[in-house]
């Protein structure tokens, strides 16, 4: 990259991240979420979500 800076991404996992965390790993992009799996799951209940056994 030299003088230029980071290198902009327009596909792939290294194109989103995660908006609360900023990790880059398996990112939930439904209904417009973008946040990475670990975090879905501390915030799923307060989103609304439900777990059905």
């Amino acid at each position: 990259m030299g003088k230029r800076g980071k290198k902009i991404r327009k596909f792939g996992k290294g194109s989103r991240q995660c908006i609360r965390c900023g990790s880059y790993g398996p990112i939930i992009r439904l209904y417009g979420l973008y946040y990475c799996r670990h975090c879905f799951r501390e915030v799923a209940e307060d989103l609304g979500f439900r777990k059905y056994m």
